[in-house]
């Protein structure tokens, strides 16, 4: 069972009490962009077998959303973070870079 900590409260949440919403960090573009800006906005996702980037809300404590950094194959948690960050922060890179050395970071 994949098992969260929500960085806002502190609490380690299994994923029955979160709501998952998606890659995280994704680029929304503004007035002006044309369709295919729109289009890969709302479908074009990575999938990666490996590290991944998640948005997650901890529904049944806080319900604030926050980001999660693991891997997609074995379950493992590398860090949760703010939700209010424009990329994944350092601390969370070192974090998966310790566990994972071959990692070649955020493409």
């Amino acid at each position: 069972m994949l098992i969260l900590t929500c960085p806002c409260c502190n609490i380690a949440a299994d994923e029955t009490e979160l709501l998952p919403g998606g890659q995280a960090h994704i680029t929304r573009h503004g007035p002006g962009s044309d369709d295919a800006d729109f289009e890969t906005y709302l479908f074009m996702r990575e999938n990666p077998k490996g590290v991944h980037f998640e948005r997650w809300r901890h529904s049944m404590g806080c319900g604030k959303w926050f980001h999660a950094a693991r891997c997609t194959a074995t379950l493992e948690v590398f860090a949760t973070y703010s939700a209010q960050t424009f990329g994944p922060p350092q601390h969370v890179i070192d974090a998966i870079k310790s566990r994972r050395p071959d990692w070649q970071g955020p493409v």
